[in-house]
């Protein structure tokens, strides 16, 4: 990468991550509105351009939920939700945060993404996404209803 192009990872103020790219991994604005109060954000960007955001929440002083992490669509593939995600895991251990937990659906590609930063499965919330979202949820044609819980430790 070049000096123009290098990408900057860094905490951010939830009011400068656009909508639109929370909305890329969470369809409602009332769930994103709900996670978004009292937040702890990262970005990932280039120059003035947001390709990358991470939501967090504390539960308590020892864990951190991950509530949305999303890179624009152009900008997919190019790695740059796992260097957003690297950050934020250093950070948030760095804080003394003892784990990560987050929701995700029972399958699909974000299931496999938090796997390879060793996220394991430590649970399932069936009709999750049947019961708090308005509009059915689909991926490759499947629906969405049940949410697996997910879990990393920070030693």
């Amino acid at each position: 990468m070049t000096l123009e192009t290098e990408l900057l990872l860094s905490r951010a103020n939830a009011e400068c991550i656009p909508i639109a790219l929370l909305l890329e991994a969470d369809p409602s604005e009332t769930q994103i509105a709900t996670y978004l109060r009292d937040s702890l954000c990262f970005i990932a960007r280039q120059g003035e351009d947001i390709l990358g955001a991470c939501v967090l929440n504390a539960h308590g002083e020892q864990q951190i939920e991950l509530f949305n992490i999303a890179v624009r669509p152009t900008a997919q593939g190019q790695g740059i939700g796992a260097a957003l995600l690297s950050f934020v895991i250093a950070e948030v251990k760095a804080l003394g945060f003892r784990q990560i937990v987050l929701g995700t659906g029972t399958f699909g590609y974000q299931l496999t993404f938090y796997q390879r930063l060793g996220f394991r499965v430590d649970g399932v919330i069936k009709d999750f996404f049947i019961d708090h979202y308005e509009d059915a949820i689909f991926e490759h044609g499947i629906q969405h209803k049940d949410m697996l819980r997910l879990v990393l430790e920070l030693h």
